[in-house]
């Protein structure tokens, strides 16, 4: 695969893996494009079905990321293998940045019941998040796979949008990942949430995605899971979501997953005017759903 095949993807991502996956019923695929809450999504789902747990290491040990390559030259079946000998007593959890059809989607009627819970995220947010978590891929990783740290990082914001996430297509990608997901919003096994709407109330959120993949925590459980998902949990605890184990070299600097944990503060980590108007309509060339977009932008009840 090409890295125009790939939409500008670094060499370590694949989204062709998940595709050779046989998936179990009760599998729960947690799909979210690049900093839009994936981790904070990951944990919640982790913790909801261990009743809370804040002993585990790594969640990428708990719930593995489809598409990433430890290393270069990694066979697929060390993926297959890996998610085949995951635990049988309770569902499997998986992230994934990819969307329909790169992400296989199973309908909700044919005699197998997958879960995708998806989160998107205001894409002005998005992408001022990426510029300081591309600064915090470590030199181990970046030359394990020989990319440069100037091919990623830029001095500031403005120029990293129009450099790196322009150039690469990330700034498009949000969008279509959200027409992917669009018209499949109201099926019974897909929960479209939005990480602004998530902030707003953290527990209510919980509830929503426990009731979604059948999880029924006691009430002492809840207060757990409710502390363990919290960003100052998080933020404390943050090598346990640097996946630190899920390659034979850090891939980033600790703590660079959980950063600030904030909604609406685009203009204040650099997004401009002039940013913003391009990038929408960029995303206009790429969904012409109105009410899509405008839900993309700031969350609230979905569109009937």
């Amino acid at each position: 695969m090409t890295d125009a095949q790939k939409g500008g993807l670094p060499g370590w991502l694949d989204p062709r893996m998940q595709q050779q996956i046989e998936w179990r019923d009760k599998d729960i695929l947690i799909s979210v494009p690049i900093k839009s809450g994936t981790t904070w999504t990951m944990n919640i789902v982790h913790q909801l079905l261990t009743g809370g747990d804040p002993d585990f290491e790594d969640i990428y040990a708990e719930v593995p990321w489809l598409e990433l390559l430890t290393r270069p030259g990694m066979p697929v079946g060390e993926l297959l293998d890996r998610v085949d000998g995951m635990r049988r007593d309770r569902p499997r959890a998986f992230k994934s940045h990819a969307a329909p059809p790169m992400l296989p989607y199973v309908e909700p009627d044919i005699g197998q019941d997958i879960r995708y819970i998806v989160v998107v995220r205001n894409p002005e947010e998005a992408l001022v998040s990426a510029r300081p978590f591309f600064e915090k891929h470590t030199e181990a990783w970046l030359n394990l796979w020989q990319v440069p740290r100037a091919a990623l990082t830029r001095p500031d914001f403005p120029t990293f949008y129009r450099e790196v996430l322009d150039t690469m297509g990330l700034n498009r990608a949000l969008f279509g990942f959200l027409t992917s997901w669009w018209p499949l919003r109201h099926r019974s096994n897909v929960l479209l949430m939005h990480f602004t709407d998530m902030k707003r109330d953290h527990e209510g959120s919980i509830r929503r995605i426990a009731d979604f993949i059948g999880a029924h925590p006691t009430p002492d459980a809840w207060s757990k899971i409710t502390e363990y998902t919290s960003f100052a949990w998080m933020k404390q605890h943050g090598t346990k979501f640097d996946a630190l184990t899920a390659t034979e070299v850090p891939v980033l600097e600790p703590g660079a997953m959980v950063r600030t944990g904030k909604a609406g503060a685009a203009r204040a980590d650099g997004m401009t005017e002039d940013i913003a108007a391009h990038l929408r309509a960029a995303g206009r060339e790429i969904c012409a759903d109105d009410q899509a977009l405008e839900w993309f932008y700031g969350g609230g009840p979905l569109p009937q």
